[in-house]
């Protein structure tokens, strides 16, 4: 019972990292209704610049992070310059879009492949205490704490911006109809700007996170968590922010508890087949609608 507990415990920190990466990936849906194919390229040079900060210019992690979060939030803000600010204005076809935001990715990774000559790089030792705690039987880490409550502040964040701020009521806005949010008076073009900033921002913070969690940052790897974004936000409904939280927790909690209990080799096909399921009872996700008119960023 105990090397459950302690399981599910570690799931609940990985999906956290999960929620955090897929809250800008559906924020951008929510807003646009296309896919972002470069919010994990985004991510990863969130994770190194937050790395640069604390190697070259000795910052601690508390002020590494928040410019992390920035840089991040300004290159997303730059993805939608070139690639979908100018194909939005030509009303080209959601896949243009698609394309195009691969297109800026490689691009991205491609120069920092280059500035990291391709090593695999890592934070230096003692950026984050190591400190471990024995709570009801449970070895819970200072950095798992760290990470949820991060998590857990970045949402509620989120949350109050969306629904209690004027940014947030346009951005609502605009995802029901940019069309007639501008006719009310909306500026578009600052909803999409601050819409990219909040999701790489978020981006950002979770790429530091996780760089330091598992020790590792390298230029490839925002794919293999644009991956799981994609599963998470198709399991919790496309464009719902409760949908991308709840998909990130349920996401990492099984995989955490698959890898432990049955095989690692077995974790993706428990997840993706699980996704078939949910998917056969609910088309549209846990918190979607089938209808486009209700793809808004909702709680």
């Amino acid at each position: 019972m105990e090397l459950f507990a302690q399981q599910l415990v570690n799931g609940i920190v990985v999906g956290s990292t999960y929620a955090l990466f897929a809250l800008g990936f559906t924020l951008i849906f929510g807003v646009l209704h296309v896919l972002n194919l470069a919010h994990g390229a985004v991510f990863m040079v969130g994770a190194f610049t937050g790395l640069y900060a604390v190697t070259a210019l000795k910052l601690p992690l508390l002020l590494a992070l928040p410019l992390a979060a920035i840089a991040a939030g300004l290159i997303s803000v730059a993805v939608d310059v070139l690639a979908f600010r100018p194909l939005r204005k030509r009303g080209a076809p959601e896949f243009a879009a698609i394309i195009s935001s691969l297109g800026v990715a490689q691009i991205l990774m491609s120069l920092m492949q280059v500035a990291s000559q391709t090593r695999i790089e890592r934070f230096p030792f003692g950026t984050f205490p190591i400190v471990f705690y024995q709570v009801a039987g449970l070895r819970i880490s200072l950095q798992q704490i760290a990470i949820v409550a991060c998590s857990a502040l970045l949402v509620g964040g989120l949350l109050l911006l969306l629904y209690r701020t004027s940014l947030g009521r346009q951005i609502r806005a605009v995802a029901i109809s940019a069309r007639t949010a501008s006719l009310l008076g909306v500026d578009t073009g600052r909803v999409y700007a601050g819409t990219f900033f909040i999701s790489g921002a978020l981006a950002g913070v979770a790429g530091v996170i996780i760089g330091i969690a598992f020790n590792s940052v390298h230029f490839l790897m925002g794919e293999p968590y644009l991956l799981r974004a994609f599963v998470v936000i198709v399991l919790g409904g496309l464009g719902s922010v409760a949908g991308a939280i709840v998909g990130g927790l349920v996401f990492g909690i099984i995989q955490t508890l698959s890898v432990a209990f049955l095989s690692s080799a077995l974790s993706d096909t428990i997840l993706f087949g699980l996704l078939f399921l949910i998917l056969l009872v609910r088309p549209s996700g846990l918190f979607g609608s089938l209808h486009r008119q209700a793809r808004v960023v909702r709680q």
